[in-house]
């Protein structure tokens, strides 16, 4: 494990330790009382037993290798800010999907989206996107397999037969797919092997969770036919109860798979890869607590205690189907040059009910259908010899999001957004390393963009809530923008030992802009006009230090990034015709913007027991112009999900227990004030905090291990979002899951 914060977080809600909580602080207090910190133990004997082969050293921290430049290289070794996540430390964090990564990694926000348990909202070094609407494209890249996945439905990606998970920070346009502007999260599943191996695990825990995954994979006996398959089924009972009908919310019912199928035919340079995947969560709405008495509820119903209980009148569903295949070619040229080519296809289906004001009244009740897909191709050439190694290749992306959502405000008002976003882009790229004298080495690269995006859009009000007799049109238009974009990077790094090295880079990163699906063209003209394209010019400079004889690992970064165009999603409002107000969720720029910060990162093993690890960041995050009406303004507004300093300390303990070896860990993470809403409502914003977790996982032997995990131990409630409407009485907030406490048993083979 490398540089991977041990602090697994998942938060709040009103609940008594549990004898299970009891006895993971016990365990971990006789554990932790069994040996003095920096002792230096004979090892335990998995580890005895590792040490006596030759060369080995469990004092040494295990290199990690990752693929961030689209070749393989050690983490100590890239000069690119990026955090990486091997099977065995997602298993010892607790990660269960990507939204616990939040703490393991600097400058990095990701959660489920308010109305949504799959809807994934990622937020890195300040830049991305929180509105998961179609036509609105994220600013965190999210890849599974080396495959863009285009819409945030479903994209919260459960973590089962993981090899590893990538977080890339800063711009990443050279190299992956469109709008990575902020950063990417690489999702890879575990390889084809060639011989018969797999594994089953089983979980329970805290509210009813009862979570079994099992793989298994193959091959035939000349290796030429591999094949493997993943299922998971993940079930937990709700946080929190819709009191109108008694039935759960923020509960999870997941069913997943995953088959990879292989042909490698022996004697030949090239191979074929085939993987298909599909996941239905038919999980409930989301709970969350009213901040406040709705002023337009007739029964006046005061604020609950519950942060998860809502009594909401609407259908309690909240499904979505998503899946894709990929096809994927490799052929070795010769003994330096490879050719890649990936062609996919993704869809997604999801059905939504959002209650905003989560009462059984018809205040604001909204049924939000989302359906797109999306085709790619890929085609890459990698080149590797001895003083220069790079890639090249050329992509194609063409995809149709679109949906119908459905507005019923007081029982009064009734109306829909409704259309489709047709999206069609091109890209040509190239990403070069030279191996210079004296420890030297340059790369550069640029990514060549064009695209265009085509808004059909038919927002119309209707006469009751059976959404069939229209009696106005808000916004019609079929409207295209196309737009092109050159993007380069250029980065020296410098080995200054066998184990420092340092790099400087300098980077551009792009998102398209689009058309406001939302628009109400009858009360605001304009806003069928385009939001325009966002850009942001990085300059960084990092080090990245192996020392203590191979014991610890140091990686720093700094830099200075100028964002234009910042992409926002705010609320408009508007006098209607009979006087009263109104208001439509609207898209807008903020002209100019300036993100400074630091990121540390640490992993030590003093000893052949003992490891700790953890991060450091701060991020300073200012607009520089933010025209209202006009106005700048920008010296009032301030950034969403940027916290100015986040950190994680984690510690972990192994000793010998019976037959085998006792993992003990604790971990503890802490973030500064954060505003969820472009709103900036202080009631919503959430005050700093820290979270604590913990773990133990006996492990009998590499192939059988049991766990007892910990997460958010102090019941901490902490907000990830909220709804800020004052034309509808709606004030909320979501929260962040309670303590949970669970049980597990895996066994591979």
């Amino acid at each position: 494990m490398t540089l991977t914060s041990l602090a697994a977080a998942t938060p709040g809600a009103a609940q008594r330790r549990t004898p299970l909580t009891l006895a993971l602080l016990a365990a971990f207090a006789a554990s932790a009382a069994s040996m003095p910190v920096w002792a230096d133990p004979a090892p335990a004997p998995a580890a005895a037993a590792e040490d006596a082969q030759p060369g080995a050293d469990k004092q040494k921290l295990e290199a990690v290798t990752v693929t961030a430049r689209r070749r393989e290289e050690t983490l100590q070794d890239v000069p690119v800010a990026v955090t990486a996540f091997g099977a065995g430390a997602l298993e010892s964090l607790n990660i269960r999907n990507l939204g616990d990564l939040q703490s393991q990694v600097p400058n990095l926000t990701i959660y489920a989206a308010r109305g949504s348990n799959s809807t994934i909202t990622t937020f890195i070094r300040g830049v991305g996107q929180a509105d998961p609407l179609w036509g609105v494209d994220p600013g965190v890249g999210i890849y599974l397999d080396d495959v863009y996945v285009a819409r945030p439905q479903g994209a919260l990606l459960d973590v089962f037969d993981t090899q590893r998970i990538e977080v890339l920070r800063g711009p990443q346009g050279t190299l992956y797919g469109k709008n990575t502007i902020g950063g990417a999260v690489k999702y890879v599943s575990r390889p084809l092997g060639t011989k018969t191996e797999g594994g089953a695990s089983v979980t329970i825990g805290s509210y009813g969770q009862a979570d079994v995954k099992g793989s298994v994979g193959g091959a035939s006996a000349d290796g030429q036919f591999r094949a493997r398959l993943a299922l998971a089924t993940l079930n937990r009972d709700g946080y929190g109860k819709n009191t109108t009908d008694g039935s759960d919310v923020s509960n999870q019912k997941t069913r997943a798979g995953r088959l990879t199928l292989g042909f490698y035919p022996n004697g030949q340079p090239f191979s074929v890869q085939f993987s298909t995947d599909k996941t239905f969560d038919e999980s409930n709405m989301r709970g969350f607590q009213r901040l406040d008495v709705n002023k337009f509820d007739p029964a006046k119903t005061p604020v609950g205690e519950s942060r998860y209980d809502i009594a909401s009148g609407m259908p309690n569903r909240n499904r979505t189907e998503t899946g894709g295949s990929a096809l994927t070619l490799n052929w070795t040229v010769d003994s330096r040059w490879t050719a890649k080519f990936i062609a996919a296809h993704r869809s997604n289906d999801t059905s939504t009910g959002i209650d905003f004001d989560g009462l059984p009244a018809k205040i604001a009740d909204v049924l939000a259908i989302y359906q797109d897909t999306q085709n790619s191709a890929e085609a890459q050439l990698a080149f590797d010899g001895s003083d220069s190694s790079g890639v090249m290749g050329v992509y194609a992306f063409n995809g149709e999001a679109g949906g119908k959502v459905s507005n019923n405000f007081f029982n009064l008002s009734f109306g829909t957004t409704n259309g489709t976003v047709t999206t069609r882009g091109k890209a040509a790229y190239a990403d070069w390393s030279w191996r210079l004298a004296q420890g030297f080495s340059l790369s550069a690269g640029v990514r060549y963009t064009k695209e265009s995006k085509r808004a059909v859009v038919l927002n119309q009000a209707f006469s009751d809530a059976t959404f069939t007799k229209p009696i106005a049109t808000l916004a019609d238009f079929d409207k295209t923008r196309e737009v092109s974009n050159t993007s380069p990077k250029v980065s020296l790094d410098y080995k200054l030992s066998r184990t420092t090295s340092l790099y400087a880079s300098a980077s551009r990163g792009f998102k398209s802009g689009g058309f406001n699906i939302r628009a109400n063209t009858a009360a605001v003209p304009i806003s069928s006009k385009p939001f325009e394209d966002e850009v942001l010019d990085s300059i960084e400079g990092g080090a990245k230090m192996l020392l203590d004889d191979g014991r610890l690992e140091l990686n720093t970064a700094v830099f200075h990034n100028k964002y234009k165009n910042v992409q926002l999603s705010v609320f408009t409002s508007y006098t209607q015709a009979n006087g009263t107000p109104g208001f439509f969720g609207d898209f807008t720029n903020a002209g100019r913007a300036t993100v400074d910060g630091a990121e540390v990162e640490i992993a030590w093993r003093p000893s052949s027991r003992w490891t700790i690890s953890g991060n450091a960041s701060a991020l300073h995050a200012r607009y520089d112009e933010y025209l209202d009406k006009g106005v700048n303004v920008a010296d009032q507004k301030k950034f969403t999900n940027a916290p100015k300093f986040q950190a994680a300390l984690n510690v972990e303990h192994r000793t010998p227990m019976g037959s085998g070896t006792l993992r003990t860990r604790v971990g503890v993470s802490y973030r500064t004030k954060v505003y969820p809403t472009t709103d900036l409502s202080e009631a919503i914003a959430q005050d700093a905090y820290a979270l604590v977790n913990a773990g133990l996982i006996w492990e009998r032997d590499e192939r059988l291990s049991f766990s007892l995990q910990a997460s958010n131990l102090t019941n901490k409630a902490y907000r990830t979002d909220g709804y800020n409407i004052a034309a509808l009485g709606v004030l909320t907030g979501f929260y962040g899951a309670p303590r949970t406490v669970s049980l597990g048993a895996s066994y591979k083979f």
